[in-house]
């Protein structure tokens, strides 16, 4: 009998440890080796947030696995909006600023493709095409590297390339978001238009690429994942990175491929009811502006954006 008693015990307590398992949240995986990062537990299953704090910067990151359950897709307001309230809108889990645009019309100065279509067209962008001292670099501006989604059959497939590249056999591209330079495996800034030199002298430099300053941009992983990363000042002087710096940063978390996207007063991170902005005023606060594209991440369910 008393074997029975304990058996019985023993019986229910793996029920009760079974239950308090399946009840628990779930668990994410620490941060990368290497990188001394704080890794914060997520609602949504395989996402992992992390943020990094270095000496003038705070680095935010948000991994995507490549799984049917997430859709990343760009969205593109008619006029401009904050991250905030796009991300709402659009009942989004995340979301990242995006694409390169004009605060004075309004209009941007990226393509983006959505759901196969062409929402943002910078070649009708007057402001662009008719700036005079964007004339010798215009050819390289159209085209710039874009983050891009494949259906390939029933294989969804991510990668950055250049606007011009034509999509792999057997493939179509669904979704894309133009930006720029690419990061990794090397910089392309000076073939992108973003910088130019004459005589060994910079003459150009459209991003400020070797000034810290607040940044954006997105990568593909070792293991085929999305990264998403938001570099924020601290209020120190010279906050922020450098491209350089960023594309360095981006290798010790196994990104393999990489883009920047919009920067500075753009750069901005929603995730679970919470944006983050990059750039700080001389007050030390954080400067919240509208932006005219953004990548939302949301459940498999939700397959369409309402904005066009």
């Amino acid at each position: 009998m008393k074997a029975i008693w304990l058996m019985s015990l023993s019986a229910i307590g793996v029920s009760v440890l079974f239950w308090a398992r399946q009840r628990a949240p779930l668990s994410v995986q620490p941060a990368p080796k290497g990188a001394a990062g704080i890794t914060t537990p997520v609602p949504e299953r395989a996402l992992q947030y992390t943020s990094y704090t270095r000496s003038n910067s705070t680095i935010y990151t948000l991994k995507i696995p490549l799984d049917s359950q997430f859709l990343v897709l760009p969205a593109v307001s008619q006029t401009v909006d904050t991250l905030d309230a796009m991300a709402q809108q659009q009942g989004a889990i995340a979301a990242l600023n995006g694409g390169f645009f004009d605060p004075e019309n309004q209009r941007s100065t990226a393509y983006v493709v959505l759901n196969g279509k062409l929402v943002a067209d910078p070649t009708q962008n007057e402001s662009l095409m008719r700036n005079p001292d964007l004339t010798p670099y215009l050819s390289k501006i159209l085209n710039r590297t874009e983050f891009r989604q494949y259906q390939c059959g029933n294989r969804r497939q991510y990668a950055i390339a250049l606007h011009s590249d034509t999509v792999p056999t057997d493939c179509q591209l669904v979704n894309a978001l133009g930006g720029g330079p690419r990061l990794l495996p090397v910089i392309t800034a000076q073939q992108e238009g973003f910088v130019a030199e004459a005589n060994g002298v910079v003459v150009r430099d459209a991003l400020g690429s070797r000034q810290p300053n607040a940044r954006t941009a997105i990568g593909i992983t070792r293991d085929r994942s999305l990264l998403w990363v938001m570099v924020a000042q601290t209020g120190a002087s010279a906050s922020g990175m450098t491209l350089q710096a960023l594309a360095a940063f981006l290798k010790t978390v196994d990104v393999e491929q990489a883009m920047n996207l919009d920067g500075g007063s753009s750069s901005s991170l929603y995730y679970a009811g919470k944006t983050v902005y990059g750039k700080l005023d001389q007050s030390g606060k954080p400067i919240m502006r509208p932006v005219k594209s953004v990548l939302l991440l949301k459940r498999q369910i939700d397959r369409t954006s309402g904005f066009h």
